[in-house]
């Protein structure tokens, strides 16, 4: 079996208004962020409300992710994180199956 070549993948996606504000309820929690902040090795972390599914690698998207989005992974000031399985299912969160958030370190 050989591999596939995808050369374009539409990521874009939306959540409906309550899903959204469970999921974002989950991503700004105190223990969420200070979880985050500790892997960081950081004092504060700040969810940005960036969102984005992960794509599969391309000529276009080296990064796996919407070229929109490689500023952030590029910087030293904010970190990409994969949004847990678990707040994905708490906020009913089904399609896309896979998101990532993007905090800025704050200190």
């Amino acid at each position: 079996m050989g591999i596939k070549i995808i050369e374009n993948f539409d990521s874009s996606f939306s959540l409906d208004p309550e899903v959204k504000t469970a999921l974002f309820e989950l991503l700004k929690s105190e223990a969420f962020l200070q979880q985050v902040a500790q892997a960081l090795k950081c004092d504060q972390v700040e969810f940005t409300e960036l969102l984005f599914q992960p794509v599969p690698y391309t000529t276009a998207t080296p990064k796996g992710m919407p070229a929109e989005f490689e500023k952030f992974h590029n910087s030293a000031d904010y970190a990409i994180v994969n949004v847990p399985p678990n707040f994905m299912f708490k906020a009913k969160v089904f399609k896309p199956s896979r998101l990532c958030a993007i905090y800025r370190k704050a200190s």
